[in-house]
């Protein structure tokens, strides 16, 4: 199992240089990191700490972070996207991250869906040949994206079915999924290969895994005895700093399988 730290808040704890906390993972002994904006970084300085460390870049967020269930946005999107797929390609990530954007008052969720579905079809046509893949985030709206549409993982998986392109998947979040009240046996059954990177923080107060009540361990042993084999993105806010916590998290994320 391999262990991406996302450094908007691992580490944050330690350094308030964004890039410092790309050696920290590298010292930590973590396989990696991801982030979520790239606009607002220095992409020279996490480049050149990126090649320093050996540190793989496991992705990061599509930008702009722009409602894809409004066509209205969709060639504003796509041409972020275009951009956010070359920065991918020069760092070397493979994930993209794409959040459906709010529930929008007055429009049917079924045309919200087909609005998905349209615009992803359109991302697969930008990224083929890439290397770089797509990940459409479900999120919970009981307490962190109150609004937002797509909080159901088995409407993402259907939307993905839909689009029928290998460069379009999701990401699954662990810790959203939870809240919404899903079984990942249920939800996920012979559609694993649709995820493309995954998440995991404990509930309650989304910090580290093992202190709340998720049984994480179990669900990733789950995820990868059914195929997975994408690293595991720690996104989580530590209770007491990250480096004093890693041990208890990796022993509660242990995955007795053979991916492990």
């Amino acid at each position: 199992m391999k262990l991406s730290a996302c450094i908007e808040w691992l580490f944050s704890d330690a350094s308030d240089d964004f890039v410092q906390r790309i050696h920290l993972a590298k010292q930590a002994g973590l396989d990696a990191v991801e982030f979520w904006r790239w606009s607002n970084k220095d992409i020279a300085a996490i480049e050149a700490a990126l090649r320093e460390t050996g540190m793989p870049l496991s992705g990061f967020l599509a930008e702009p972070m722009i409602s894809i269930t409004d066509p209205a946005n969709h060639a504003a999107f796509l041409d972020g996207l275009k951009q956010s797929a070359a920065l991918a390609q020069r760092l070397g990530a493979t994930v993209l991250i794409a959040q459906a954007g709010n529930d929008q008052p007055g429009v049917s969720r079924e045309d919200q869906h087909r609005a998905l579905v349209s615009g992803l079809e359109a991302s697969a046509d930008i990224l083929a040949g890439t290397g770089v893949r797509l990940g459409l985030e479900p999120l919970n709206t009981v307490i962190d994206h109150p609004g937002y549409y797509l909080s159901s993982t088995r409407e993402a998986l259907n939307i993905v079915d839909e689009v029928g392109r290998p460069e379009i998947g999701i990401v699954f979040d662990l810790y959203h999924s939870h809240l919404m009240g899903e079984a990942i046996d249920d939800v996920l059954a012979g559609r694993v290969s649709r995820v493309v990177h995954a998440h995991v923080a404990d509930h309650p107060g989304r910090n580290d895994p093992g202190s709340g009540e998720i049984d994480l361990g179990r669900r990733l042993a789950w995820l990868y005895d059914n195929g997975y084999e994408g690293a595991v993105g720690l996104e989580y806010r530590p209770l007491n700093g990250t480096a004093n916590g890693l041990e208890k998290v990796r022993a509660a994320l242990s995955v007795d399988s053979a991916a492990s």
